[in-house]
């Protein structure tokens, strides 16, 4: 069975260029793929010689993620900085405060000139749980190093960081192993 293709839309003039020190990538959605995206960002900015930074917002210090080793091995400096993500908290209140005090450790990193890759991994929940103002994330990522590109993951971006960044990528689900009662996979999914 053969389907057809959507052609991709085609630009009716070639834009002019424009130049940025930095561009802020954001990967949302509901689909899988989100963090492994940012990931191969990760290891391609690597691979350019930038100094690369990851801060983990939500997930615990103790997942075992093969992402992270991957980075140690590197030489990328690795923050997990969360508790679990809500559903694994057996104290809310807690979990927003690790998560703020995330924040602020991103935000230090985002304006200090030490990094030309920032991923901002799973930072959408902390505004969507109400726990950071989206305004506060705007204003950080503004006061940014003018050369610190940075990739946000997370499902239901707000709109005013959609609005910030310069590519957006929705995830969708097709179809997932977890639908089947099918377990995360080391190699696949972490």
């Amino acid at each position: 069975m053969s389907t057809a293709r959507t052609p991709l839309p085609q630009p009716s003039g070639r834009p002019a260029r424009v130049h940025v020190d930095s561009w802020v990538l954001v990967n949302t959605g509901d689909g899988k793929g989100k963090s492994s995206a940012a990931f191969g960002v990760m290891a391609r900015g690597w691979a350019r010689g930038w100094r690369v930074g990851v801060v983990q917002f939500m997930k615990g210090g103790t997942w075992d993620a093969g992402e992270a080793k991957l980075a140690a091995h590197l030489g990328i400096d690795w923050w997990t900085l969360g508790d679990g993500f809500t559903w694994e908290s057996t104290d809310l209140d807690e979990s927003a405060a690790k998560n703020v005090h995330a924040w602020s450790v991103a935000r230090a990193k985002l304006a200090s000139g030490d990094y030309d890759l920032l991923i901002l991994d799973e930072l959408t929940y902390l505004v969507n749980y109400g726990w950071l103002p989206v305004a506060e994330v705007v204003a950080g990522l503004e006061q940014r190093w003018a050369r610190t590109n940075v990739v946000i993951t997370g499902r239901d971006a707000p709109p005013e960081i959609v609005e910030l960044a310069d590519t957006v990528t929705q995830m969708q689900v097709v179809k997932h192993a977890y639908q089947r009662g099918i377990p995360g996979r080391k190699g696949i999914e972490y």
